[in-house]
């Protein structure tokens, strides 16, 4: 587990990301795509103001109690929010079969899906995870149902072993949403990949 004093969450630049913390004038994009349908496809339901407003705040509290909470993408030339990516502690309310752990996560405003930017945004904390937090193993979990996600995953070059697969424990016996996936990228992965 990370837990050096170190800044989690640097502000990092690309020719067309930023990637940062958290701000409070981040709620309004973040309650817009957590309303749209396609967005929320793989999720119980779309959320309403006041649960993407409870949410923002869990977030803000994690950013501060861990120093990242999975953090903004915006828009480097116009400063639009388009979603969030990178790493995070997952804190549920019933632990997952993978606690403690590093995740590495996306949710993206559906019109800037196929741009490639989960992929650029998601590589960049996997290498400042690896290689600054000197963590060990990054991992990753979605709906089985999830293949964009999933495909994402695979992508970045993480692998799942079926035997890791769990059931979401906050989620309704008998849901489609229930069985997730998990992946699971090491360190020393990641470097064999960075390296060729």
């Amino acid at each position: 587990m990370i837990d050096d004093v170190l800044d989690k969450s640097p502000r990092i630049e690309t020719e067309r990301l930023v990637l940062r913390k958290w701000e409070e004038r981040d709620i309004d994009g973040f309650v817009e795509m957590n309303a749209d349908p396609l967005v929320m496809e793989f999720f119980p339901a779309v959320m309403s103001r006041q649960e993407s407003e409870g949410m923002f705040e869990r977030i803000l509290a994690k950013q501060e109690k861990f120093g990242f909470g999975t953090p903004v993408v915006e828009e480097r030339a116009t400063g639009r929010f388009l979603g969030l990516c990178g790493l995070g502690v997952p804190t549920p309310s019933k632990p997952l079969p993978c606690q403690p752990c590093v995740e590495i996560g996306w949710r993206l405003s559906s019109d800037v899906w196929g741009r490639g930017i989960a992929l650029e945004a998601a590589h960049i904390w996997l290498r400042f995870g690896f290689e600054t937090l000197c963590s060990d193993e990054v991992v990753s979990f979605t709906s089985a149902i999830n293949w964009r996600s999933e495909k994402v995953m695979q992508r970045l070059g993480m692998l799942r072993n079926v035997a890791d697969d769990f059931d979401h424990p906050l989620i309704d016996d008998g849901h489609p949403l229930k069985p997730h996936v998990l992946y699971r990228l090491s360190k020393d992965r990641f470097w064999e990949l960075e390296n060729g």
